[in-house]
């Protein structure tokens, strides 16, 4: 490619988390627990929200979404660090690097996206009830997903539009699992002080903006809640609680991490790890124990699977 030949380093060096031999194989085994659980509860709740007609509801629709871009999130480097902790070397090279970036802010901006979405489906719900299959109506919703596509793939390739051409021909160790874009830039051979206010402005100020304002929009739902009594409106509260820790879990690391993008703090790696690889796998975990319609329809598909499969084991 045109971009790679401006740089003189070819490959990136990624610390990892630890240089120790025996931590490195606990967070092996560790993380490979989590990374399985993680696939497997979000494409839990894809399957069922694909299969239970009940579960065909724009809250539900978008919840799939989530989940489907919670499970890539997982994957995009997660996989790669795993191995990692069995290798002595742990190279990866300029490209693939830059693919990491790339999936990052893409994952990520469709996500801030889809929150948002849930947000405004939900605040129809509870604060216009009978208009709330007429705004929600499936283009809508299809409408919401596609634009939360879109608005990654622009966010991560503004991110790219000047990082891949930085000259990077000095150190090229990285001090963190993956290919985080403020560790990144630092390795280059200029001054990144611009490119470090752009990246500040496009992807922490645009989370913080977000953040502020989805808890101004959950604040005036729970406020609505408060005022009804019925059991209806304890189920919003719960659906509306739920809602709202994952939007936290999302946005703070991401707040953290990308507003001082300059500044070296200690807990900048376990924040990355919770953000890459904790997030993903609570996500499923808070919805499926505060949505009993969602562990109904598990319990369900669970039954159903195993039954099938105890079905095709009968001679």
């Amino acid at each position: 490619m045109a971009w790679s030949n401006q740089s003189v380093v070819t490959e990136f060096i990624l610390r990892g988390l630890s240089s120790s031999w025996e931590l490195q194989l606990f967070y092996f085994l560790f993380f490979s627990v989590v990374y399985a659980a993680t696939v497997l509860g979000n494409l839990l709740i894809v399957l069922t929200v694909i299969s239970e007609p009940r579960l065909h509801s724009p809250m539900y629709f978008l919840l799939g979404n989530l989940s489907f871009i919670d499970m890539s999130l997982a994957s995009f480097a997660t996989p790669k660090m795993i191995a990692d902790f069995l290798s002595e070397y742990k190279a990866i090279s300029f490209e693939g690097c830059i693919t990491q970036i790339f999936f990052l802010h893409l994952l990520g901006g469709a996500e801030i996206v889809l929150l948002i979405s849930m947000s405004f489906d939900r605040y129809v719900a509870i604060c216009k009830p009978l208009r709330y299959l007429t705004i929600m109506s499936r283009r809508m919703c299809v409408g919401l997903v596609v634009l939360s596509w879109i608005v990654g793939i622009f966010h991560a390739l503004s991110q790219l539009a000047f990082t891949v051409n930085l000259p990077f021909c000095g150190p090229n160790e990285v001090d963190s699992f993956f290919c985080d874009l403020p560790l990144v830039i630092k390795l280059a051979c200029v001054d990144t002080y611009i490119l470090g206010v752009f990246m500040i402005s496009t992807s922490g100020m645009i989370a913080l903006v977000c953040f502020i304002l989805l808890v101004i929009s959950y604040t005036i739902i729970l406020v609505t809640v408060r005022q009804r009594s019925s059991g209806g409106s304890s189920k919003a509260l719960s659906t509306c609680s739920a809602h709202f820790t994952v939007v936290t879990l999302f946005f703070g690391p991401c707040i953290f991490i990308y507003v001082w993008p300059f500044t070296n703090f200690p807990i900048d790696k376990v924040l990355s790890v919770f953000y890459t690889i904790f997030t993903p796998l609570l996500n499923p975990v808070i919805y499926t124990l505060r949505n009993k319609d969602v562990k109904d329809s598990m319990r369900k598909l669970s039954t159903s699977i195993f039954k099938s499969r105890k079905t095709d084991h009968t001679p």
